[in-house]
């Protein structure tokens, strides 16, 4: 598997665990106990799944005592909304020339040669 941050950061999301978890953090920290109350799965399964969150910068462990709350770290979320702003982009100009396509078709009179 690639180390690059971006590829780590899609790796990490391919997974609907992983995605519910963050959706999950998103409203607050939680503890791993937490965490794991929605999915049928043993804590150690979903720790591995921690880690691989914590291993893409997705999320951060704290310690306070014997609770260690989970922290969603919204910054490679970042990196992957700017990289895929370029492909938006793409596709909203695509989009923009097909329009303009459809609106020649349109226009013209029955019976006429294609655009």
């Amino acid at each position: 598997m690639s180390t690059d941050p971006l590829s780590l950061t899609f790796a990490a999301l391919a997974d609907p665990t992983r995605r519910a978890i963050l959706a999950r953090l998103s409203e607050g920290e939680s503890s791993v106990k937490e965490l794991a109350e929605p999915f049928a799965m043993s804590l150690p399964a979903v720790s591995k799944h921690l880690k691989v969150l914590e291993r893409a910068g997705l999320i951060t462990r704290g310690r306070e005592a014997q609770w260690r709350p989970c922290r969603l770290d919204p910054g490679p979320l970042q990196d992957v909304s700017e990289w895929l702003e370029h492909y938006s982009r793409f596709w909203d100009q695509s989009l923009g020339r097909l329009d303009e396509v459809l609106r020649a078709i349109k226009a013209k009179p029955p019976g006429e040669p294609g655009v």
